[in-house]
């Protein structure tokens, strides 16, 4: 994605999709330390269930790459994201771009008083499979919101147990 058939390949896939969904949890822990355990991008795979996540360009921050691959036996979701934005400690932007998952990304950390962080992850994907997609995505939303849910608890518990960054 370096030339210009690359630049325009994300700009395309940056383009919100269809199937949106968003997860929400309240940290108790700054914002600071919930931001840095969000953007360790290979920690992910100690909360994201089934998944491997690696930093294969870059140093994690803005223009990198994180690929991320979720396999259930021998079934493997590979997920490429492109860090668009890093607003420490409030807001990181990425793009996911593979050939199956595209669209944007935003995690954002909202301080709250207390020491506590509110942690909303938001992506809007561009459905896959044209009318079949858009016909399939309401059955599958459900199930994609609960996973999100699920992984940010973890995320949130992994955190206040300080076991994360």
């Amino acid at each position: 994605m370096t030339g210009p058939e690359g630049a325009d390949d994300l700009a395309e896939a940056a383009q919100p999709g269809a199937g949106e969904v968003t997860a929400t949890v309240v940290v108790n822990a700054p914002a600071e330390r919930v931001f840095a355990a969000l953007t360790a991008w290979e920690r992910q795979s100690d909360w994201i269930p089934f998944t491997t996540v690696k930093v294969v360009e870059g140093d994690g921050g803005e223009g990198s790459l994180v690929e991320a691959v979720t396999a259930l036996g021998p079934a493997a979701l590979r997920d490429e994201m492109r860090v668009v934005r890093v607003d420490a400690p409030y807001e990181v932007g990425v793009v996911h771009c593979g050939r199956l998952l595209r669209g944007p990304g935003v995690l954002r950390c909202t301080p709250m008083e207390r020491d506590r962080t509110q942690v909303v992850w938001h992506e809007w994907f561009h459905l896959p499979g044209g009318a079949a997609g858009r016909v399939a995505w309401p059955v599958l939303w459900p199930g994609s919101k609960f996973s999100l849910t699920q992984a940010l608890r973890k995320f949130a518990r992994l955190v206040e147990q300080g076991r994360l960054p």
